[in-house]
């Protein structure tokens, strides 16, 4: 017979491993990134069931009942949050660390669940002692956790899209699909910058922003398999060469993305682009991750690259044009 797990001495190593993701030597625990992470675990565990939307709000209502408060109302102010690049960056760790501690796990799933939910009742109260009150970072962890499952949610439904729909019913291969989602994600971060945020590209380094977008879609495929290196640039168009944006596979495939952004309620521009770059990256670990795959990630990464590029210079240049 399996011995039961060691209840308590796993939730101290969990809890410790978490401080330490978000503990700097010079600037000490980041709290912000503790919450993160925290979201990341709480939407690993709901992946486990087979409606992990509705685990999640009875999850947090579960939460909400433990901590005997509810979550500070009204809108959250600019820049309280971090990004929704940064945001999936940290949750993902979180992610990571619950899967790490689910191997060893031998009771259910839903005593894993009910563990971490005593973990983050004993942080946010203990938090409290310090000065940060339970019902404001509860409110945190509801918003870093609905947008870190937004996102995963957007990456399953928007592969699922383009393999039945596209692949299915109209015959594009992996390569079509790979490049849309890249140049969907490209197109809905240029439309949600202002027209003198579209910054200038200087030789072969990308603009700030299309770099944090361009890192989630990498990171997303390498997590899921593609190897790790230094072609993801390999071929991309000069400066001086004319854009060319797929506007064909854009056109068949973004209505679909905006239909399922608009039934989640993810309005936001820039967090739709970082879900359509994770969807991309996914698709291309479909493609290219395994032993012997469909398309060489020597192709796949260049040509995700590609479209993304081509088409945020693309709606840049458009912007450009319309303020002269």
């Amino acid at each position: 017979m399996f011995a039961l797990t060691n209840k308590p001495d796993m939730a101290a190593r969990l809890y410790s491993g978490l401080i330490q993701l978000a503990t700097d030597t010079d600037r000490g625990t980041d709290c912000m990134k503790v919450i993160q992470h925290i979201a990341g675990v709480l939407v690993e565990t709901y992946m486990v069931f087979d409606e992990p939307d509705q685990a999640m709000e009875a999850s947090l209502q579960e939460l909400q009942s433990m901590l005997g408060c509810k979550p500070v109302a009204g809108p959250i102010g600019h820049g309280i949050l971090p990004p929704a690049h940064i945001l999936d960056q940290e949750t993902e760790k979180g992610r990571m660390a619950a899967r790490i501690f689910f191997e060893e796990w031998l009771d259910c799933a839903f005593e894993f669940h009910n563990l971490i939910l005593v973990i983050v009742h004993n942080v946010l109260v203990s938090w409290e002692a310090d000065g940060q009150h339970r019902a404001e970072t509860f409110r945190l962890l509801i918003e870093c956790t609905h947008k870190a499952m937004g996102f995963e949610l957007a990456a399953q439904e928007l592969c699922d899209v383009v393999i039945d729909r596209k692949v299915a019913c109209e015959g594009w291969s992996l390569a079509d699909c790979i490049a849309s989602l890249s140049a969907v994600s490209g197109r809905r971060l240029a439309l949600s910058l202002n027209n003198d945020a579209c910054m200038i590209f200087r030789g072969c380094e990308l603009p700030d922003n299309l770099d944090q977008v361009v890192f989630v879609m990498t990171q997303e495929a390498v997590r899921l398999g593609v190897p790790a290196g230094t072609d993801w640039r390999f071929g991309l168009a000069a400066n001086d060469v004319p854009v060319n944006a797929p506007v064909d596979l854009i056109i068949g495939i973004e209505p679909y993305c905006q239909s399922f952004f608009k039934a989640i309620g993810m309005k936001n521009q820039y967090e739709q682009s970082v879900s359509c770059a994770k969807a991309a990256g996914r698709m291309l670990a479909v493609a290219s991750g395994g032993e012997i795959p469909e398309m060489e990630p020597a192709i796949a990464k260049p040509l995700a690259m590609a479209a993304i590029t081509e088409t945020y210079k693309s709606v840049c240049m458009e912007h450009a044009i319309v303020s002269v």
